[in-house]
């Protein structure tokens, strides 16, 4: 067997069982390091002939769902790379071990856009099967609806292509069905025209949360399908990892996102200026996002995801009550602004072809500096979380674990 295998009495073997949730105790059987297709398919066989399951991975975002690995062997797929983009089609073909930033820069280049993720360093794939809700997906879909071809390794380790013309069903299940129908090696998806976007971030004081988070959610009623918005309160720890500007404080953060010509989106976020003393923004972005508040670098989270109707003042107006959250440390993502619902596609474009939320609400989280010594908040921190939970419920159109 060609893929380099892995044991725990190897050097590296607890830096490649790792997860992007630091708090994630992955325990394999065993890791496997495939470097092409072949080396996938030996390694699925031999699995299956030691009576073992098979999981892939590139980056560990997702990592939870997997439960115990105690009889399975990891598929670290970070050596199945390689990005090609056609230009002249407005395509990109993907290896399963590709990162969106990989692909979003040479894109960009090309006046080319993604509907990639909020951060650079998550894999393409298990984004991409499991959904992939985009900055762009009101207008555009989610990232799973855009694929055009998948190459996987089966349970049986053949190694098979699906499209809309060959395995129709196992094509369409795996656009947004997740990784269980085996293991993916290759992507094919198409790329948007989109040189230039409108986004940034408006920062306001945390005292001034609830009144900004009522104006932004009256705000979001109003907008088009080009905009995404989120709101979020956020308290950004005193560490050196942190941007001296907002280190150690407390803020409500709004953020926008316009796929459509920027002087359109600096007129429609002008009303954002207007709801309180902000202390941040930015404005027109070429080709790749970057949030001034996403993806902080410094360690694990507790999540907690609910998507939901944000049109009642109900939901910032008690999240925001809960000023005892961003003493903890909470950073609490409100939501993606959809006021008339997500963008509707045909049922052949996949699993979650339609979705009609009317926004988001995500990302409940307590980032944990590694190595520190416990506060005594962790009851605290889940009475509260269990609290904002049933303040969201009673909107709740579908809970995501």
């Amino acid at each position: 067997m060609a893929a380099t295998l892995l044991t725990a009495q190897d050097a590296n073997w607890n830096i490649e069982r790792g997860a992007f949730n630091i708090l994630v105790d992955q325990q394999p059987a065993g890791i496997a390091v495939p470097r092409s297709a072949d080396d996938v398919s030996d390694v699925v066989r031999s699995a299956a002939a030691d009576g073992k399951r098979v999981a892939a991975q590139r980056t560990g975002h997702n990592a939870v769902p997997l439960g115990s690995l105690a009889n399975t062997v990891l598929v670290h797929t970070a050596g199945l790379g390689g990005v090609q983009i056609d230009a002249e089609a407005g395509s990109a073909r993907v290896g399963a071990g590709a990162l969106w930033e990989d692909v979003v820069p040479k894109a960009s280049e090309l006046g080319l856009a993604a509907l990639h993720g909020s951060a650079p360093n998550v894999g393409i794939v298990g984004y991409t099967i499991g959904g992939g809700v985009s900055f762009y997906h009101r207008k555009h879909g989610l990232a799973c609806n855009r694929v055009t071809a998948i190459e996987l390794v089966t349970a049986g380790g053949e190694q098979i292509r699906v499209d809309a013309e060959n395995e129709p069903d196992l094509f369409w299940a795996l656009r947004g069905g997740g990784g269980s129908f085996g293991v993916v090696t290759a992507l094919e998806f198409d790329l948007l025209p989109l040189p230039e976007i409108f986004a940034g971030a408006l920062l306001f004081p945390a005292e001034q949360a609830s009144e900004v988070l009522q104006g932004w959610r009256e705000w979001t009623s109003g907008m088009p399908e080009e905009m995404t918005s989120v709101g979020r309160l956020m308290n950004f720890p005193p560490i050196p990892e942190v941007p001296e500007s907002v280190r150690g404080k407390s803020l409500a953060v709004l953020e926008v996102i316009y796929c459509g010509a920027p002087a359109d989106g600096e007129e429609l976020v002008a009303p954002l200026r207007k709801l309180g003393r902000y202390g941040h923004d930015s404005g027109p972005a070429a080709g790749w996002y970057r949030g001034a508040a996403h993806g902080p670098p410094f360690a694990g989270a507790l999540y907690q995801r609910v998507a939901a109707d944000s049109r009642s003042a109900g939901v910032s107006n008690r999240l925001a009550r809960r000023g005892g959250w961003a003493r903890l440390g909470i950073a609490t993502g409100l939501g993606r602004a959809a006021p008339r619902r997500w963008r509707s596609l045909p049922a052949t474009t996949g699993r979650w072809s339609a979705r009609h939320p009317t926004g988001l609400v995500y990302h409940i989280r307590r980032w944990l500096r590694p190595g520190a010594r416990s506060d005594g908040a962790e009851p605290r921190l889940a009475r509260g979380l269990q609290g904002g939970a049933r303040a969201l419920r009673r909107w709740a159109l579908l809970q995501l674990r």
